[in-house]
């Protein structure tokens, strides 16, 4: 199984405008194969099992449908079906709780 490889970013320009977005005081958000951070420390975020699960899912989901395709199926699902009930954070959430989620999984 290939390893896939994940970056975290602390104190990220995208992850602060996506708080601000969403009026949130922490956020995690995922390009690519990089896991955006604003409000929380690498440490705390890595902590915290389940929103590393979910940030991973989402790597994943980059991966399976490339990046600008992603993006493109990421943001007309939001668009039609709003944040809570997007496929894709729907598939996230369930991650949470996937202990497999991790497998073959780097973070740097």
């Amino acid at each position: 199984m290939e390893k896939i490889k994940v970056r975290i970013h602390e104190r990220s320009l995208l992850a602060l405008l996506a708080a601000k977005r969403l009026k949130v005081p922490a956020v995690a958000m995922v390009m690519g194969d990089t896991i955006h951070l604003h409000g929380v420390s690498r440490d705390a975020f890595l902590a915290d099992t389940a929103w590393v699960r979910h940030e991973v899912c989402h790597v994943r989901q980059f991966r399976q449908w490339g990046f600008l395709s992603f993006l493109y199926h990421y943001f007309r699902d939001y668009l039609r079906n709003g944040y809570v009930n997007n496929s894709f954070e729907v598939a996230a959430r369930a991650a949470e709780s996937d202990p497999t989620m991790l497998e073959g999984v780097e973070i740097h």
